[in-house]
């Protein structure tokens, strides 16, 4: 587990300055040579591979991204965004009924909040994981360097004050992850998380086709998106019948700490 982990801590954060200035000098000679009918497409093409670098979950352009499992087992991993919530509590309960696993990825200012919902998810044996300090959904993509160390430092020294334990675990807050969260990973040493299934939980409340979504992509290894709090009030709903979907087809979920033999399998 340490060898999966410490294999997605960034390294070299500031990386991407070299692709920066080598595809824009690109652009230029190109321009320069072949007229503004090669070079202004080739411009756009760039500036394109950037963003996609931020807005596609899964990449790995700015940092190292888990997308799943290295396993062949009939294993997954739940991971629960969004809380501590009301829900909480009752998400706890259903999967000591299964004896199921999960990480929830809580947004600091609700942990700060609710700090006996956070030592409740540890006791029972579950994971915590870093979702910054006050989930700006709209606009976490667009954060700069100061706010976007500010939002991962703070939910992990929250984090840690709670438990005691600073957590390891990172997931971007919907997942898009700009130039300037690896900086912070590496010093807090932080792993960043993506998924292999998701029901879009957080905003879809219709149960059935919310885990046919996620059925469709269960997989040895898969890394299971779900929430908590959602306004739709339907994720106890969605988890309990995602865990009797699990149990159907032969799934423990499990967390990656309990893998016994690992080969990173990041992103690609």
């Amino acid at each position: 587990m340490n060898d999966l982990h410490s294999r997605l801590v960034p390294r070299h954060p500031q990386r991407w300055w070299a692709w920066l200035v080598a595809s824009q000098l690109l652009v230029a000679w190109l321009w320069w040579r072949l007229g503004w009918r090669i070079g202004l497409p080739c411009m756009f093409a760039s500036h394109a591979l950037f963003w996609w670098g931020a807005m596609y979950p899964r990449s790995q352009f700015y940092s190292p991204c888990l997308a799943r499992l290295p396993t062949h087992e009939r294993v997954v991993w739940l991971t629960i965004d969004d809380g501590p919530s009301n829900e909480t509590m009752a998400m706890l309960d259903l999967l000591d009924a299964h004896d199921a696993k999960a990480t929830f990825f809580v947004v600091g200012d609700r942990a700060a909040a609710h700090p006996e919902l956070i030592r409740e998810i540890v006791r029972r044996g579950h994971g915590i994981g870093n979702h910054s300090c006050s989930h700006p959904a709209s606009h976490f993509w667009a954060l700069g360097p100061r706010r976007m160390r500010a939002e991962i430092t703070r939910c992990q020294d929250i984090l840690r004050s709670i438990t005691g334990i600073a957590p390891i675990w990172f997931r971007a807050v919907v997942g898009m992850a700009n130039p300037f969260v690896a900086a912070p990973l590496r010093d807090l040493g932080l792993a960043r998380v993506a998924w292999t299934a998701r029901g879009y939980d957080g905003v879809a409340g219709n149960v059935a086709s919310v885990v046919a979504r996620i059925e469709r992509d269960l997989a040895p290894g898969a890394i299971v998106l779900l929430h908590e709090g959602a306004a739709h009030g339907h994720n106890i709903d969605i988890l309990r019948e995602v865990l009797q979907r699990l149990d159907a087809m032969g799934f423990r979920a499990v967390l990656p700490e309990q893998l016994a033999t690992i080969t990173p399998d990041v992103a690609r």
